[in-house]
């Protein structure tokens, strides 16, 4: 229906190609029902043809994408955008790829990116795509491609179960370290203890990443803005770890 969150994940521009891989049946996301405002709707609707990628199964041109060359930034689960906006204005001469699989996230970055446009000027260095992140670095980049990854609060899927829901596994940290340009940067941050522990231990792992020295010149910034949903995790005395290690 209209304005809800559908099982295939389509693409931004609304065709009918399915931006999720079915052979891929573990994902780090289940997918909710849930309309969107008329507002959120008509961002949606006005503002996909000019910020939204579609998810085409191939590698994307990032000079034809943005209309220049500059370092690239992906951000995996972009949720309702605070911080890919505010961190995509703070530098100008990045470009970023915001990830999420949820709708009503896209529409109110895309609404951010509109409000913003009408008080400072048009953002430019933004582009939106629904679907997985994993497909996304899987289909959509190359090898060496990013400057940057930045996963802030992925769903730390508590239950022991579901442990192999969590994004940021071996084989996703390999994929990333592919991805990532020498000298490049993975910025994740999570308020789970647990998945902390898990986080540190797979990122060290990974022969391609090092941890990033105290005061180390680096590519991007690493300047977060607190989000709402930081606050609350913060007041209800969840501690928020960050890690960032860089490409070696």
């Amino acid at each position: 229906p209209t304005g809800a969150d559908s099982d295939a994940v389509p693409p931004m521009t609304g065709r009918d190609e399915d931006s999720v891989d079915r052979r891929r049946p573990v994902r780090s996301f289940v997918l909710r029902q849930g309309r969107m405002s008329p507002a959120q709707q008509r961002a949606f609707d006005e503002l996909t043809p000019r910020y939204g990628v579609a998810f085409a199964h191939a590698p994307l041109d990032f000079a034809r994408l943005f209309g220049r060359s500059a370092p690239v930034v992906l951000e995996i689960g972009c949720g309702t955008g605070t911080s890919t906006l505010a961190m995509a204005q703070a530098e100008p001469d990045l470009d970023v790829i915001a990830v999420e699989v949820y709708r009503r996230g896209l529409a109110q970055l895309l609404n951010g990116i509109d409000r913003a446009a009408g008080e400072a000027g048009p953002v430019g260095n933004i582009r939106l795509i629904r679907g997985d992140g994993v497909d996304v670095l899987e289909q959509l980049l190359t090898a060496d491609s990013l400057t940057g990854v930045r996963v802030f609060f992925p769903d730390p899927w508590p239950k022991s179960r579901h442990h192999k829901r969590r994004l940021l596994q071996p084989d996703t940290l390999a994929l990333i370290a592919d991805r990532l340009r020498t000298g490049g940067v993975l910025h994740a941050a999570t308020d789970h203890a647990g998945y902390a522990r898990q986080i540190a231990a797979v990122g060290d792992a990974e022969a391609r990443l090092r941890r990033a020295r105290p005061d180390e010149g680096l590519p991007i910034s690493i300047d977060r803005p607190t989000t709402k949903y930081e606050t609350k995790a913060r007041r209800a005395g969840s501690a928020v770890t960050e890690f960032v290690w860089v490409k070696a």
